[in-house]
């Protein structure tokens, strides 16, 4: 029999502590319910995981309403991206279509933030833990784990969020959930290189080499990605041959060349896209990661989780607060709605921009005539720039 060396009583565990768990916490403790959050990772580890990131406006308000501003002082505004194609750039004014902008900031920072505010406000945070298990989450959920020196731990609670990210442990507990997936036949290959920025912001480019974006994190080191195969080994890559690929991604006939320097990380990113249905069991409830992907085209899924758990955290107070558990129903329907219009868009912007093995002439010259059209027409421009600063929640 194993000996629990401490058992615990919060209103909420959360099973996750990246954004999406730690949002989750911010918003329940303003709301005056206390919670755990579990995460086996260290807090290190999660803040010096490079990720890209680009925040919708309603993710800023977010953050920024709940004192979580440092985005704010430290973050960049973008108005905009620029479309380019057969050599040529054409921008979408976000502002212009649409009176919102993007906020370029890092997950990390987001993160670092959460975890700062966190512990600020004396919040329970455990990382670094091992062998999490989730059990009766339909009645009385009970959450095991063992720390840094062996021992286990239980905590009873409420509610348990399930924020665990894409290899979720709680997302197996949602009993008769269907399961949507899209797999790509290609990835991402993405590099931070230290370099002053080649363009004022984000560039999105299609050249019959494949796919390009060109992204920003500071004034000396810069995020870039090119289309490859999901094969391939970052290792294989030279400096030089990384620049040569994206310069020649880039080339055109107004001579944009981008402005090159040492290359400090290699990835491959695989393409997917999934979603399980419901988000929610008993009093079992999913965020994140933990019940959806997105392709990183449309920049959304750092947004969707931060939407999640908005929405997580205003269920959660309707049910406890108001101890009508009933409330809980009301949450994946209100989740996914957004969730399937990420996936919408982020799928258009894919397979708008990305070159597809194997595709024909035909296929070639209609993506063109798509990207032409989005261009040209105001109403197209206007839904792009409506889909990447985001959809307020009616």
């Amino acid at each position: 029999m194993t000996t629990i060396a401490t058992s615990t009583r919060t209103r909420v565990v959360i099973v996750g502590g990246g954004p999406a768990g730690l949002m989750v916490s911010h918003l329940l403790h303003l709301a005056g319910l206390d919670s755990v959050v579990l995460d086996n990772r260290t807090a290190r580890t999660i803040e010096t995981t490079h990720r890209a990131g680009i925040l919708e406006r309603d993710s800023v308000r977010l953050l920024a309403d709940t004192g979580v501003d440092r985005v704010l002082t430290a973050g960049h505004r973008h108005a905009g991206i620029s479309l380019r194609f057969a050599g040529l750039s054409h921008r979408i004014d976000f502002e212009g279509l649409t009176g919102a902008s993007c906020w370029l900031y890092p997950q990390t920072d987001v993160f670092a933030d959460l975890h700062r505010t966190r512990h600020r406000d004396g919040a329970d945070l455990r990382y670094g833990i091992s062998a999490t298990e989730v059990h009766d989450v339909r009645d009385a959920p009970r959450v095991r784990y063992t720390d840094g020196e062996g021992r286990r731990h239980e905590i009873t609670a409420d509610l348990v969020v399930g924020a665990d990210g894409s290899r979720s442990v709680c997302r197996d507990l949602v009993d008769g959930a269907t399961r949507y997936f899209r797999e790509y036949p290609f990835a991402w290959f993405g590099v931070l290189v230290e370099a002053p920025p080649s363009a004022p912001e984000l560039v999105y480019a299609r050249s019959e080499r494949g796919f390009a974006l060109i992204s920003q994190r500071t004034a000396s080191i810069q995020r870039m990605y090119f289309q490859c195969d999901p094969g391939e080994d970052p290792q294989d890559w030279s400096d030089d041959r990384v620049w040569a690929e994206l310069q020649c991604r880039l080339a055109g006939e107004d001579g944009l060349r981008l402005r090159e320097g040492p290359v400090l990380e290699r990835t491959v990113l695989p393409f997917r896209s999934f979603v399980q249905a419901p988000m929610r069991h008993g009093r079992l409830l999913l965020a994140g990661d933990a019940a959806h992907t997105v392709p990183p085209t449309g920049a959304k899924g750092l947004n969707l989780a931060l939407a999640d758990a908005r929405i997580l955290a205003e269920t959660i107070e309707a049910a406890l607060a108001g101890d009508d558990l009933s409330a809980l129903a009301r949450y994946t329907d209100r989740a996914l709605a957004r969730v399937w219009k990420a996936q919408h868009f982020s799928y258009w912007l894919t397979t708008m921009l990305h070159r597809t093995p194997g595709a024909s002439a035909f296929d070639e010259q209609r993506q063109l005539a798509e990207l032409h059209t989005v261009v040209a027409s105001p109403s197209g421009a206007r839904y792009l720039a409506e889909g990447y600063t985001g959809w307020p929640e009616p």
